[in-house]
């Protein structure tokens, strides 16, 4: 057995306890459009550094932003991930977790990995479910709830398009007719287009966005590895967005390079395509930040061979010297292995001034950095379509002071009445952020 297999069961055996690196930046370091990114650092052993999954004990809730307040949308729910509003105010939510994907988990590297994820939450079999919450009388919390569709497989992002609403599962695209005001869907859907799955499958989530004139569908695909590990022959097709033509299912690669989008959001001055995207990890704690960026028509952001433009990572083989080249270095840092996943402008939100313009993301918080990053919402101020300045913290306090992960925030989204909504996939509520009174 060679001596970094050994060395990682006997870190797992040990009961996962923070191992590896320490961080010798602040994670303001690597934030902002100039991140400092430091040499890599890789140890025999990668930092692992979990928050126990443990939830909210009774009462407790996030800290707000001065300004603001922040309660319960809905509880109770089962893994909430991702969240759309749909046009008469009604929230669905995609109660969701990995598929199965024995692929994935094979070997040293895929046990431990599953070891973690599982100590951080993220263990427990899917619910296939959207759930649909309903805040009839404006008060801030949902009183109805019903299934809106059940039986699908780890579904991800949702969009509207006239009375067709489109789910983004793991494997492929779906179409169902929706009737304005219904709170449930029981007819069968129409596949789009299939997506990339399988039984590797290493970052599964598909989140899907609608162009503004709805002809057409943007997909993410994240990587199946971290930096092409599992070979450069199972990435066909991910670590991309895709562009998806809505009356004929046609696809084309709009944009490479980019290891796990998550969040898509049109940005309100400039009109363009905007993601959030976890970086790689396992060079060290303060490498590589997580970023949000514009997104440009076949553009390439570096996966696997460069980071951050073209910093080239000597750990993929082969090189490729000819897309690094090429590689388009982000908009914006957001701090290394925050996990960032939730987008969302500001648009329509009735919070402070300070909020007026900028995006809203949902930091889910890291597991290879020490000592911890994210496990927090923040907003990023923009000016003329461009982020400007440092970010705000809109929700903190995530994690208790021994380090137990309380919730870990995800999607974010506005609702109808101008507050914002964050999916909470371990404290298992939509918590609801408005104005004081």
């Amino acid at each position: 057995m060679r001596k970094a297999q050994l060395a990682l069961i006997i870190a797992v055996a040990g009961g996962l306890a923070a191992c590896g690196e320490t961080s010798s930046l602040q994670v303001s370091d690597g934030t902002g459009p100039s991140p400092k990114l430091p040499e890599p650092n890789k140890t025999l052993i990668p930092t692992v550094n979990i928050a126990p999954a443990v939830g909210w004990p009774d009462g407790a809730k996030p800290t707000a932003a001065a300004g603001t307040q922040v309660a319960a949308f809905a509880e109770g729910l089962d893994h909430p991930r991702w969240l759309y509003v749909l046009p008469n105010g009604d929230v669905l939510v995609a109660e969701t977790n990995a598929p199965p994907k024995p692929d994935d988990s094979k070997g040293i590297r895929g046990w431990v990995m599953k070891k973690v994820m599982g100590k951080a939450g993220a263990g427990v079999p899917s619910p296939n479910r959207i759930t649909l919450l309903r805040d009839a009388d404006h008060d801030g919390v949902a009183e109805t709830r019903t299934v809106f569709l059940q039986n699908l497989n780890s579904p991800f992002g949702m969009t509207l398009v006239g009375n067709d609403l489109y789910v983004a599962d793991t494997d492929r695209l779906l179409r169902f007719n929706y009737e304005p005001g219904a709170t449930e869907i029981k007819t069968q859907p129409i596949k789009v287009v299939d997506l990339p799955g399988g039984t590797l499958n290493h970052h599964w989530t598909k989140n899907v966005i609608a162009s503004k004139d709805g002809n057409k569908l943007y997909v993410t695909v994240g990587s199946n590895s971290n930096v092409g590990e599992n070979g450069l022959d199972q990435e066909d097709g991910r670590a991309a967005i895709w562009e998806v033509d809505r009356a004929t299912g046609n696809h084309r690669i709009f944009a490479s390079g980019i290891r796990n989008p998550n969040g898509l959001a049109w940005e309100p001055t400039s009109g363009a395509l905007w993601t959030a995207v976890n970086e790689r990890d396992e060079i060290g704690s303060d490498l590589v930040p997580d970023y949000i960026t514009s997104v440009k028509d076949g553009g390439f952001y570096g996966w696997p061979f460069s980071y951050y433009g073209q910093h080239v990572d000597v750990r993929v083989k082969p090189q490729n010297p000819d897309l690094v080249a090429k590689a388009i270095a982000p908009d914006y840092a957001v701090g290394p292995h925050t996990a960032s996943l939730g987008l969302t402008f500001a648009e329509g939100n009735r919070l402070p001034a300070q909020f007026k313009e900028g995006a809203f993301i949902g930091q889910h918080g890291s597991w290879n950095r020490k000592p911890h990053s994210g496990y927090k919402v923040i907003f990023v101020p923009f000016t003329g379509g461009k982020p400007t300045g440092q970010p705000v913290d809109v929700l903190t306090g995530f994690l208790d002071k021994d380090e137990n992960a309380l919730g870990r925030p995800v999607g974010v989204v506005i609702d109808q009445q101008g507050g914002l909504l964050v999916a909470d996939d371990v404290g298992n509520k939509v918590w609801r952020v408005s104005a004081s009174k």
